[in-house]
């Protein structure tokens, strides 16, 4: 498979995924079916928007291919079907969002990784373009984003997939499989995080200063 067949193929796979994330949130806060179109375009697409616009990528991934908003459009709609026949588990949208964030890492890096610019501006491109779709939901649902949350494995796991695709290449793997792997370290830190709710150490202070001292 070419780069470039590779990064459409994440793209649209990352696309897919975040969109049923996005769908899911948007079921779990009772909108309605156009809230629910809303929230799984924006959730989609957030990231790499924010990716192209940075990196001065025109035009934007969704606008030179319109057939992205169909993918996710499709996506959403397949969840709300599925979602008629029985209860979704609220632990289907963490998984949801944890295969798009590992998609979206790694199609992120390699978009940034073909504009030439530094390793560090392709990890926290990575990083980015896998975090900010979650964000955008998130906030528009009236939650604190993933990112944010204490101790979260969340923009950690964005940036190891990155990290993990870059190092692979350098010593030599092929760049499919390395975006491969590199896809399902992030997803494999998720998952851990969600399963055995492995976390970051918290950084706490006292929310008022002892005058005594």
């Amino acid at each position: 498979m070419t780069t470039a067949a590779l990064l459409y193929a994440l793209d649209l796979a990352g696309v897919a995924v975040f969109a049923v994330s996005g769908a899911l949130a948007a079921g779990r806060k009772h909108l309605d079916l156009f809230g629910v179109y809303v929230l799984a375009v924006v959730t989609a697409t957030g990231g790499g928007t924010l990716r192209d616009v940075l990196l001065d990528r025109h035009p934007v991934f969704w606008i030179a291919d319109p057939g992205v908003l169909g993918v996710a459009l499709a996506a959403a709609t397949a969840t709300v079907a599925v979602a008629r026949w029985g209860v979704i588990a609220p632990r289907v949208l963490r998984i949801a969002d944890a295969l798009g964030l590992g998609l979206f890492a790694v199609s992120g890096a390699q978009a940034a990784e073909a504009t030439g610019v530094h390793v560090v501006i392709v990890v926290v491109m990575g990083m980015m373009t896998g975090t900010f779709g979650g964000v955008i939901r998130d906030v528009l649902t009236s939650e604190i984003p993933l990112v944010l949350r204490p101790g979260r494995l969340y923009a950690t796991a964005a940036a190891l997939g990155p990290v993990v695709y870059l190092s692979l290449k350098a010593l030599g793997m092929a760049g499919a499989w390395a975006a491969a792997a590199g896809a399902a370290a992030t997803i494999a830190v998720r998952f851990a995080a969600i399963l055995f709710r492995i976390r970051l150490p918290v950084f706490v202070l006292d929310a008022e200063p002892d005058d005594n001292v």
